[in-house]
C-alpha cells in the first residue's frame, strides 16, 4: 500500500526537480490542480491513473521509487542483465515490439533457478489502463 505522506514527498521532490509549480504540473500531467493539492497536503490518495500519467509527462520518474521509494529518482542509466541462455530476447529487445505469445514462450522455457512460480503478471498500457494475468 502507498504511504500517502512519504509519497506526497517524493512527488514534491519531483515537482521541484523540474522546477514546476503545482499549477504547471498539474497542467503537464493532465489533471486539475486541486488533485495535485489534496496529493500533496495527504486528503487524497493517488489513483493509478495519476500514477500513470505522471509516469507517462516525466520519464525520469521510476514507478518503484515515486510509488514505494525504492529505486532512483531520477533514472540512472538502466543496466540489463542478460540471462544466460542464448535463446533469451526479451533484454537485448528492450526497445522492439515483441509479440505476446513470443514473451508468453519465452517465459514458459525460461530455466529458473529456483522453485519459484510465477503468480501474476501485470501489464500497464501507457493510456493508464491495465491488465492482470494470474496463474
Amino acid at each position: 500500500m502507498i504511504n500517502s505522506p512519504e509519497f506526497s514527498k517524493r512527488l514534491e521532490k519531483v515537482i521541484k526537480f523540474y522546477d514546476e509549480t503545482a499549477s504547471s504540473f498539474a497542467e503537464k500531467v493532465g489533471v486539475q490542480r486541486s488533485s495535485i493539492s489534496h496529493i500533496l497536503s495527504g486528503r487524497n490518495k493517488p489513483s493509478l491513473d495519476f500514477v500513470m500519467k505522471v509516469l507517462e509527462a516525466f520519464p525520469d520518474v521510476e514507478l518503484y521509487w515515486l510509488l514505494n521509494g525504492k529505486g532512483t529518482f531520477p533514472k540512472s542509466e538502466t543496466k540489463i542483465l542478460e540471462t544466460p541462455t542464448p535463446s533469451s530476447n526479451l533484454a537485448s529487445n528492450k526497445n522492439s515490439e515483441i509479440p505476446s505469445n513470443q514473451i508468453s514462450e519465452e517465459l514458459k522455457t525460461r530455466p529458473s533457478n529456483s522453485n519459484k512460480e510465477i503468480d501474476r503478471i501485470v501489464i500497464f498500457y501507457k493510456d493508464g489502463t491495465f491488465q492482470n494475468f494470474n496463474n
